[in-house]
């Protein structure tokens, strides 16, 4: 089992969301699957946020519960430059879009084995070290 695994934001808006039973299923069981070992990153708490305003149309109340309650549930890790300049790199060398490659290089820097994404390239190894999962298409 790996020692921790990092969602993407897009993971975090189906366990919230009830549009999609099963994705929603499937999101709320890797955060209980993985309880104590998933981290997410202030950029997922921005794109969270703004997702919750301009899609889901939340007040502000609802999502500053929605991000108190993450805080509690779901360590989040912060980036420097050097975690930007990293993407940077990433984004280069494995062609991904670079806050698709901010998430990564976030991931890799917290010895995430796992990142779990819808938007990425399904079972993409990214230097040796972090596998790119979609859960949609595993199940």
């Amino acid at each position: 089992m790996p020692d921790k695994v990092f969602l993407d934001t897009n993971i975090l808006i189906y366990a919230y969301s009830e549009d999609e039973v099963d994705k929603q299923t499937i999101a709320l069981g890797l955060l209980e699957q993985f309880e104590g070992k998933v981290i997410i990153s202030k950029q997922v708490i921005n794109e969270i946020t703004n997702i919750l305003f301009k899609k889901f149309k939340l007040s502000s109340d609802a999502i500053e519960s929605t991000l108190l309650e993450l805080d509690t549930v779901i360590p989040i890790v912060d980036f420097d430059i050097t975690t930007q300049i990293k993407a940077i790199r990433l984004k280069n060398r494995y062609n991904l879009q670079f806050y698709d490659a901010l998430i990564v290089a976030t991931a890799l820097e917290n010895q995430c084995t796992i990142l779990y994404s819808e938007d990425m390239q399904h079972e993409q190894m990214i230097d040796g070290s972090l596998m790119i999962v979609n859960p949609f298409k595993i199940r």
